[in-house]
């Protein structure tokens, strides 16, 4: 199944990039990543059976087994893909989070989106090495 991250905002040369870049070479999965503009653009459309997932404050606030289940259950269910959608400093609007098919938060606190951007990347590869038996992860 493709992880494909969509972010609001260029993230540049940074440390955050350099976060994103180093969980992105360590996921195992298809990953793609795309860069809309603060304001306009728009997401382009699946091509393929597809879940969308907003990083969103709404959002419930899973563990990362829990994470990683949700992403099996849809790789098992035949899921070509998985959007991970990070929205502009206002958020997301009301349609975008209704025809969502799941809304998650890194928390209570609000995150900059260059640090969720590089929290999102490391869940991923956190998911994706649970579901692999990759010591990474260790339940205490």
């Amino acid at each position: 199944m493709l992880l494909h991250i969509i972010a609001r905002g260029k993230i540049a040369r940074s440390p955050e990039q350099e976060l994103v870049e180093r969980y992105a070479r360590r996921i195992q999965w298809p990953l793609k990543v795309t860069e809309l503009p603060e304001t306009g653009g728009r997401i382009p459309e699946p091509q393929t059976p597809c879940k969308t997932v907003l990083l969103d404050e709404r959002g419930r606030n899973l563990g990362s087994e829990d994470f990683a289940k949700i992403l099996e259950r849809w790789r098992d269910d035949g899921m070509r893909e998985c959007r991970f959608v990070i929205g502009a400093a206002d958020g997301h609007t009301q349609a975008e989070r209704e025809a969502a098919d799941l809304l998650i938060s890194f928390g209570k606190a609000t995150w900059p989106h260059l640090l969720a951007r590089a929290m999102l990347a490391e869940q991923l590869f956190r998911a994706t090495a649970i579901l692999a038996g990759h010591p990474y992860h260790r339940a205490g």
